[in-house]
């Protein structure tokens, strides 16, 4: 995940994984758009703009994290 100093949607993205993390297993990485790394990585992935949720290295959102569209997303990635 692509994150910035007060960014109010990436707090909710963090709560919103928190909860999938639940029911699904998850690996997070935190990297600040501010670092070099992030700067990086978001021009690679076409990410505009905090947070950026990256799902199996594929870009799947930025701005606000719909839970239900990442729910969604990781059931149809999940084996039988």
């Amino acid at each position: 995940m692509l994150t910035q100093d007060d960014c109010g949607f990436c707090e909710h993205a963090k709560q919103v994984l928190h909860r999938v993390g639940k029911d699904f297993p998850l690996r997070i990485t935190e990297i600040d758009l501010a670092t070099e790394e992030g700067r990086r990585l978001a021009a690679q992935t076409g990410v505009l703009f905090a947070p950026g949720v990256l799902v199996g290295g594929t870009p799947f959102s930025f701005g606000r994290l719909s839970e239900r569209k990442l729910r969604r997303t990781l059931r149809l990635q999940s084996p039988a």
